[in-house]
C-alpha cells in the first residue's frame, strides 16, 4: 500500500504541473464582445489579465492560442497513460514474488529404474582349442545353425596321426610278446614235474608283466587317438554361430577364440544397475523392454541377479528375460524399465520443489499468503518427482519454485 500512496502522490503533482502551464490569457479594453441571449458580459479588469468573476454570466471568452491547447491535451493523455499503468502494472506488488503452486494429493506412483542393456543368448560358449595347431579348414560359417558335436573346423594334425601310429605299433609288438610269454607259461605248466619250482615262478611273472606292458600300451593308444580327436573342433551345444574369429592357415593356441556359438531359442537382456541400487533389484521383478527400432513395449521380469559387483566399475550384473520368445540379433540395444516399487496412493513432490539445508531436506507450502518451511522424507530416487514419505499432507499448497525463498516471506500464486 505504501507503494500504492506513491504512485498517487505522483499523479497529483503531475496534475499540479500542468494546471500550472495553463494560464488565462490577457485581453485589451475596448476589444471586440458580444452578448449571448441579450445577457451582458460583465467582466472585472485589470491592467494585465481579465479574469471571470464568479457570478460573472456566460459571455465572450479569450481565445487561448493553439500551441497552449495541444500542450494540454498532450499533458492529459500522458497523464491518462501512466495512471493506467500504475493501475495493472501495480508497480507496489514487485516487491511480492509470484511462486508456482500444486495442490498436494495422494496418487498412484510408480518407481522405476531405467536402464539401457543389449540382446544376449541365454546360453552361449565361446569355442576354442584345447590343443594348438594350423587351421586346415573352417567348416563353419557365421549365422549357421549346427547341431551338438557337428564338426566345426580342422587342424593339422599330422604330427598326432604319426603319434598314434606309433603307439599302435608299439602295442602290436607287445601283444606278440605277451602272446610268447603265455605260451611259456604254459609249457612249464605242463612239465610241473621236471621244473624246479623257480623256474615256474619265473614264467608266470614274465606272462604277467608282458600283460602289463600291453596293458600300458593300450592306455598310450587311446590317450593318442583322443588327442587326435581334439584336432577336430565341434560343437559342444546345438545353436547359431554368432561370429567366426579365425580362417584356414591361421595357427591357433589355447587362447584363440575360434566362433561364438549360442543358443537363440532364448534370449535375454544383459545390463548393469549401479550399485547405489544394488540392494534394491531382485529376481521376478517385472521390467519394460523397448528394443531399438521397434515402437512396441515387451514384458519382461528380472530373471538374474549377480551375487557380487564388479569392483572396477561398481556395476551389478543383472538379466532380464522376455516373457515371449522374440527374434532379434545379439547385441541389440535395449532399454530397460524395471518396476521397483508400485503404490497405488503415494504422495510425490517434483525434484526442483526440495531445498537442500544443514537440517535436511525441506519444502515450501503457502500457508496463510506466506512460504512456510516444512521439513520432509523422501525416497531418494533417479527420477523427476519423488515419493514423500513423512511432510506433506493431502491439500497442502507445495511451491514447486522454492529457490531463493525464506520461511514466512509474503508470496502470492502465480496469475492471481
Amino acid at each position: 500500500m505504501e507503494g500504492a500512496a506513491q504512485a498517487f502522490r505522483s499523479l497529483r503533482e503531475f496534475f499540479s504541473m500542468s494546471n500550472l502551464q495553463i494560464e488565462l490569457t490577457a485581453t485589451p479594453e475596448g476589444a471586440n464582445r458580444t452578448k449571448r441571449d441579450g445577457a451582458s458580459g460583465a467582466l472585472v479588469s485589470s491592467g494585465q489579465t481579465a479574469l471571470v468573476a464568479p457570478h460573472a454570466k456566460p459571455g465572450n471568452r479569450p481565445k487561448r492560442s493553439s500551441w497552449r491547447q495541444r500542450g494540454l491535451w498532450i499533458g492529459l493523455a500522458a497523464a491518462g497513460g501512466i495512471g493506467g499503468w500504475f493501475f495493472y502494472a501495480q508497480p507496489w506488488q514487485a516487491s511480492v514474488p509470484a511462486v508456482s503452486v500444486e495442490i498436494v494429493a495422494p496418487g498412484p506412483v510408480t518407481r522405476v529404474l531405467a536402464v539401457n542393456g543389449r540382446i544376449a543368448a541365454l546360453r552361449s560358449v565361446a569355442v576354442k582349442s584345447t590343443v594348438a595347431g594350423t587351421l586346415v579348414a573352417a567348416l563353419a560359417e557365421e549365422g549357421n545353425t549346427v547341431l551338438r558335436g557337428a564338426v566345426l573346423a580342422r587342424l593339422d594334425d599330422t604330427s598326432q596321426q604319426a603319434a598314434v601310429r606309433q603307439a599302435t605299433a608299439a602295442l602290436d609288438q607287445q601283444l606278440l610278446a605277451e602272446a610268447q610269454a603265455g605260451a611259456a607259461l604254459k609249457r612249464t605248466e605242463a612239465l610241473a614235474g621236471n621244473v624246479s619250482r623257480v623256474a615256474l615262478d619265473d614264467a608266470r611273472s614274465a606272462a604277467d608283466r608282458a600283460a602289463q606292458e600291453v596293458g600300458r600300451l593300450r592306455a598310450l593308444v587311446d590317450q593318442a587317438q583322443f588327442q587326435l580327436t581334439k584336432f577336430s573342433i565341434v560343437a559342444p551345444i546345438a545353436g547359431t554361430i554368432l561370429t567366426r574369429g579365425v580362417e584356414p592357415g591361421q595357427v591357433v593356441d589355447l587362447a584363440t577364440t575360434l566362433f561364438t556359438l549360442g543358443d537363440l531359442s532364448e534370449l535375454v537382456v544383459e545390463t548393469d544397475v549401479d550399485e547405489s541400487y544394488a540392494t534394491q533389484i531382485r529376481t521376478g521383478m517385472p521390467a519394460v523392454l523397448q528394443l531399438t527400432g521397434d515402437d512396441r513395449k515387451l514384458d519382461g521380469t528380472v530373471s538374474f541377479v549377480a551375487p557380487v559387483v564388479e569392483p572396477d566399475t561398481g556395476g551389478l550384473a543383472v538379466k532380464i528375460a522376455f516373457a515371449e520368445a522374440q527374434a532379434a540379433p545379439v547385441g541389440l540395444t535395449v532399454t530397460a524399465n524395471i518396476i521397483v516399487d508400485r503404490r497405488d496412493a503415494a504422495i510425490s513432490a517434483p525434484r526442483v520443489a526440495l531445498v537442500t539445508a544443514d537440517a535436511g531436506l525441506s519444502v515450501f507450502v503457502v500457508e496463510g499468503e506466506k512460504a512456510k518451511r516444512v521439513p520432509v522424507e523422501v525416497i531418494d530416487w533417479p527420477a523427476d518427482r519423488l515419493i514423500v514419505t513423512d511432510g506433506l499432507k493431502a491439500g497442502d499448497r507445495l511451491i514447486t519454485d522454492a529457490d531463493n525463498l525464506a520461511d514466512g516471506q509474503a508470496v502470492r500464486t502465480a496469475g492471481q
